[in-house]
């Protein structure tokens, strides 16, 4: 099976110009072994999100969040749907958060000063489950709070049109920086295709991570992600859609966050239009009545340019097929 290392893994913009790392056909299964979100800097309690320390944040915008790619898909062309299979993620023993100063919505907190006057690094430690591996492992968030690690890819995606755009804070209709934890293990992720070859990326891989993202980062690890990638010839697709087994997820980011879910309950209008016989009217009181539609908020944490992510999910009991 053909491999990105962790070495390679080390790109953190989205980049057309780049040489491909790997050349796959269309349901090849390949490899990305993946850095954290700070390429390796923090790995114990005592190292702290501090600038001045951190390699790369001499840089602008710092290199923070690398990814590894590109990978060149024979076949695709502009026009095409990139269709992303993630197959397996097995992440690392640990995996780490880090809040401080001037980081997050409580980065300049007078109410708890703890928060925002000094930094703090968290490590959890990951233990196997029955399988041997962190597949169906444990995260331990403290000696008395643990839960299922649920492993998910934060930034994923094809090179953009015309933009180089950073790995940090660059998202769009081709995918980056999202942090959606349903880019997810049996999920499927679609996204437009711009280049010859798709020009795929994938990194920041996370352990775990709620609704928001709320302090900008999560529980942010190394991994190695198999993925295949397929596609569908001249598809149009508005903006990144997931496709669960069991639901229909259309993602939208901007600000303010009403404008991202409006936007996101659209696209999700039109698919079901689209591709599953729903007259406009029918889809546009669906999503106001079924008591399983959600709005899922994945990413809402004040860092560099980032917008606000969210998602408009329904499930595929009611899309007749």
């Amino acid at each position: 099976m053909q491999r990105i290392t962790r070495e390679q893994a080390r790109k953190y913009a989205f980049d057309w110009r780049d040489e491909p790392l790997l050349r796959v056909r269309p349901g090849e299964s390949f490899e990305i072994e993946t850095y954290d979100a700070s390429t390796g800097y923090f790995k114990s309690p005592a190292d702290k999100a501090i600038p001045g320390k951190r390699p790369g944040f001499d840089r602008s915008p710092p290199h923070a969040n690398p990814v590894g790619g590109p990978v060149f898909l024979e076949g695709a062309e502009r026009g095409d749907a990139l269709v992303i299979t993630l197959e397996d993620i097995v992440v690392d023993d640990y995996s780490w958060i880090a809040i401080g100063p001037r980081r997050g919505p409580l980065g300049e907190s007078t109410r708890w000063p703890e928060l925002s006057g000094d930094y703090t690094t968290k490590i959890f430690k990951h233990t196997p489950g029955a399988s041997g591996t962190t597949r169906d492992g444990t995260l331990h968030f403290s000696d008395k709070i643990r839960w299922p690690i649920t492993p998910f890819v934060g930034t994923l995606g094809v090179c953009p049109d015309r933009e180089v755009v950073t790995s940090l804070d660059g998202q769009g209709p081709w995918g980056g920086n999202l942090d959606i934890r349903d880019a997810a293990v049996g999920n499927r992720v679609f996204v437009p295709v711009y280049h010859p070859g798709a020009l795929f990326y994938l990194g920041d891989v996370h352990a775990s991570q709620g609704d928001t993202e709320f302090t900008g980062t999560a529980a942010e690890t190394k991994a190695t992600v198999r993925v295949k990638l397929e596609l569908v010839k001249q598809k149009r697709v508005p903006w990144v859609r997931i496709e669960k087994p069991d639901a229909l997820v259309s993602v939208f980011a901007d600000k303010p966050l009403e404008s991202a879910v409006e936007t996101a309950t659209f696209h999700l209008m039109d698919w079901l239009i689209t591709e599953y016989g729903f007259t406009p009217t029918d889809a546009y009181c669906l999503v106001s009545t079924c008591p399983d539609f959600r709005i899922n908020v994945y990413q809402m944490c004040k860092i560099a340019k980032l917008q606000y992510v969210a998602g408009a999910e329904i499930p595929k009991k009611y899309v007749p097929v």
